[in-house]
């Protein structure tokens, strides 16, 4: 693994809004960052990257699979009692799920390490599905990287088909929301909303301030035709806080993703994924936070955080590094496994499961060891050990 300088094309910007990447800037600061890439070998892929996310996808639904059965464990995850038959039986029903993204730490050497799982509502898709790609392939075509070059990066094909499986399993009709005035998250869906076209599955577009509730308890459009199947880019603790958010278990909808995956954006699993599987070569020792001092060497972190806010890091030498934000409440406390550290660079690989397919990743980089909202997006790129031969390819 290797952190490459490169000079970013002179027309990145035309081309990412020809795309459609509105939101290669956010609030004034670059978000896309082509002025390096970083080089991966075929071994580093598909041996610490593609094998270990398809194993900790396993271990996951495993685990699902458990909690739901406990109350104890709904308990230690803080899922709310109005909702606990809700999510149990949404797993029962294997209500089905479309993606997430783990984040991995990893520097080239050795066992990536997972940090958290985005079940719910992961971002950081079309930059990872599409444009990366492109980028890959006009470097490619310019000569710039090797004609051989690949990417661990079958994303947009995997979504595609995944849609097409869901097809004949989501009640119609079905929408895609996102918040009206968020850039970011209009973009992923507007992506999503592509793929599932491409997939044959037919969808429109609402924003989420505007999914209405009826007078027997279901969700409706602005026509106010009744709401069969929702994907919501909007995390579901917040939508069962919200002010419909009681009706849900009684709405009859399909959510995607589902009540389920509230389970698995809970930073809780990791320390239940620990008890279970202690010593795990990809998985750093966690266990629920007492609430006393942040011991030296471990990480604090709110069950429902999200994006990095409201971490706190105790290295071994007492230094507190700390990000602010609205999360507060039960946390959990994980080993200490810094980010690899590319001269003030610290990057965050971020592998798609797709399905059940882990299919490939994406790289945030940020100039301190916590992953942020206002992290860069780096593209990545597979040189040497044969990369000719990949097969992850879009």
């Amino acid at each position: 693994m290797r952190r490459v300088a490169i000079e970013p094309r002179r027309d990145w910007r035309r081309r990412a809004e020809a795309c459609g990447f509105q939101f290669h800037t956010i609030d004034g600061a670059q978000y896309w960052d082509e002025s390096a890439y970083y080089a991966f070998t075929l071994r580093q892929i598909e041996q610490d990257i593609e094998n270990p996310t398809a194993e900790i996808h396993r271990m996951a639904l495993d685990l699902v699979d458990e909690v739901v059965g406990s109350e104890t464990l709904m308990e230690r995850l803080a899922i709310p009692d109005a909702f606990r038959d809700y999510v149990a039986e949404s797993w029962r029903q294997r209500d089905p799920h479309l993606y997430g993204r783990i984040d991995l730490a990893y520097d080239g050497h050795g066992p990536a390490k997972l940090y958290e799982f985005n079940y719910d509502t992961p971002t950081s898709l079309y930059e990872a599905a599409f444009f990366q790609w492109e980028w890959l392939e006009n470097q490619r075509e310019r000569g710039v990287l090797p004609t051989d070059a690949d990417q661990f990066n079958a994303i947009h094909e995997a979504l595609v088909d995944r849609f097409s499986e869901l097809a004949a399993q989501l009640r119609p009709p079905f929408h895609f929301a996102a918040v009206r005035d968020s850039v970011e998250d209009q973009g992923t869906v507007e992506y999503l909303h592509d793929c599932a076209a491409q997939g044959g599955l037919p969808a429109g577009l609402i924003a989420l301030e505007d999914i209405g509730l009826s007078e027997d308890g279901r969700l409706t459009d602005l026509d106010d035709v009744v709401i069969g199947s929702l994907f919501k880019l909007y995390p579901l603790e917040d939508l069962f806080a919200d002010s419909f958010g009681a009706a849900l278990p009684r709405a009859g909808v399909q959510l995607v993703e589902p009540a389920w995956k509230l389970i698995l954006s809970n930073k809780g699993v990791l320390p239940l994924l620990w008890e279970r599987h202690q010593g795990h070569p990809n998985l750093l020792p966690a266990a629920f936070d007492d609430g006393d001092e942040l011991p030296r060497g471990w990480v604090r972190k709110p069950l429902f955080s999200r994006e990095g806010a409201n971490i706190e890091m105790r290295y071994a030498d007492g230094r507190l590094l700390r990000a602010d934000g609205p999360y507060d409440g039960p946390a959990i406390r994980q080993a200490l496994h810094p980010l690899p550290d590319f001269e003030g660079r610290y990057p965050l690989i971020g592998s798609w499961v797709v399905g059940d397919r882990a299919c490939g990743m994406g790289v945030r980089e940020d100039d301190t060891p916590i992953t942020r909202d206002t992290s860069r997006f780096l593209p990545h790129a597979i040189i040497g050990d044969g990369c000719g031969r990949m097969v992850f390819a879009a």
